[in-house]
């Protein structure tokens, strides 16, 4: 049986795979991916509609950053007079405050010729709707009612279009249609920031499965992941994220893009899944590999977990966080899941040995021992890790459990298992003996 004093002088040998700075040579040839400036105009264009707008008036008022504030405003202001909302070109236009020149300022003609265009369009669709109600046409009705939900929709009035979409339920006569219905309320939902909704809405648009395709297939779990995600359901998250087809593409830009589901996904299941997990659902996952490629910062950074160099693994996570934080599903949850996944590492690090060097542990998660000893004692404190921890030699001790004690706790729970089965067979063979099940039965 190996001592402690020798378990200790193999981890002098064996730390450095398992997180420290003597990498391989293929591992010191890898480049490692730097925490650049997000380049605001190659992000906004994976997006389309209304999200699109959202995220980078998100990104103006989390950005400390001057000029990416300003860059931000101004792709706003050109992106809303492409269409049709008066009421958020306001609030760009008051967020700017003149620091974009002249061109970047109210317009107040525009405004004007849009709400004139928008009154004689809303007269319209009443009247049209006026006389598909008399004449009690269920299609008509429908459409009806569809088109105000985006008449409203594109004004920005969210709770009349939610109302509207919703309303087109009672004159869906196909499948299709009620998909139809529940894909606009799940939208709508989602910019509301109703995510009870949005799951109710995925849950009806899924008992249709005959009907459904692979890429409405795709944008529910996109829009089931964002539910678990904002529920702070992570391992739930995770699951309808890696389950997510590559035919998605960029087919629902207007709530979500593949490289979100990739670093949703991914930072979820780091959190979240044990090692078998991982491997499984995360790394073997062909499907999900096609998004990965597309952020290979989050695949290296899994990749580096997995294989448990913690360093580099460090890194990645450092030189994500500044982007993740002004996404605007993910900002609320990036502490949280960054907290997980460091007391992953922490745990997974130490579950190999008998003794570990909190000097070496240290250096390997690029922290001061005192630091690192407050994380650990809170870990064991919380039952995650069975150790003791030696202040004054700054060592870890695993803490193996009681094989004794084991043993017998597994024979008395045999036990009670064994006399729970053989009163069941006694109850059977007295109710066969006595001819109970017939007698109740000819009662009837």
């Amino acid at each position: 049986m190996e001592t402690e004093d020798e378990a200790g002088g193999q981890i002098t040998d064996e730390i450095y795979t398992n997180g420290g700075e003597d990498e391989s040579p293929s591992q010191q040839r890898r480049p490692t991916i730097s925490g650049e400036q997000l380049d605001i105009e190659a992000y906004a264009a994976l997006y389309t509609g209304r999200t699109k707008i959202s995220r980078l008036i998100f990104i103006s008022d989390k950005c400390n950053n001057v000029s990416m504030q300003l860059e931000a405003l101004r792709m706003a202001y050109d992106e809303i007079k492409k269409g049709e909302n008066t009421q958020l070109f306001r609030e760009v236009v008051q967020k700017i405050d003149g620091r974009l020149g002249p061109n970047f300022g109210s317009d107040s003609g525009w405004m004007d010729s849009v709400d004139r265009r928008a009154d004689q369009r809303k007269e319209k669709l009443e009247n049209e709707l006026n006389a598909y109600r008399t004449n009690l046409i269920k299609e008509s009705i429908r459409m009806g009612y569809n088109d105000f939900g985006d008449f409203y929709y594109a004004h920005g009035a969210l709770g009349d279009a939610f109302k509207n979409y919703v309303r087109t339920r009672d004159y869906c006569t196909t499948s299709k249609h009620i998909i139809h219905m529940c894909l606009n309320a799940i939208l709508v939902s989602i910019e509301m920031g109703q995510f009870a909704h949005v799951t109710s809405y995925v849950s009806k648009a899924e008992q249709n499965k005959t009907d459904l395709d692979s890429i409405t297939i795709a944008k529910l779990q996109c829009a089931a992941g964002l539910a678990h995600l904002e529920a702070k359901k992570y391992k739930h998250a995770a699951r309808k994220f890696l389950e997510t087809a590559p035919e998605l593409g960029n087919n629902y830009s207007e709530v979500i893009a593949a490289q979100d589901v990739a670093t949703y996904g991914g930072l979820c299941a780091l959190a979240s899944f044990d090692r078998a997990e991982l491997k499984a659902k995360v790394i073997d996952n062909i499907n999900f590999r096609n998004f990965l490629e597309l952020v290979p910062e989050v695949r290296e950074l899994i990749h580096d977990f997995y294989s448990s160099h913690y360093a580099s693994c460090l890194d990645y996570l450092g030189n994500l966080k500044s982007n993740l934080l002004l996404d605007i599903h993910l900002h609320d949850h990036v502490e949280a899941l960054y907290t997980q996944i460091r007391n992953k590492a922490l745990i997974q690090y130490t579950h190999p040995f008998v003794s570990v060097d909190l000097n070496m542990m240290a250096n390997a998660f690029k922290t001061t021992v005192a630091g690192l000893q407050k994380e650990l004692e809170a870990l064991i404190t919380d039952n995650q890790i069975q150790a003791r921890i030696d202040s004054h030699n700054k060592i870890l001790y695993a803490r193996h459990a009681d094989q004794r004690k084991a043993t017998f706790q597994r024979v008395l729970q045999t036990g009670v298992e064994f006399d729970r089965d053989v009163r069941a067979m006694l109850l059977r063979a007295n109710l066969i003996k006595y001819d109970y099940n017939l007698k109740a039965s000819r009662k009837i």
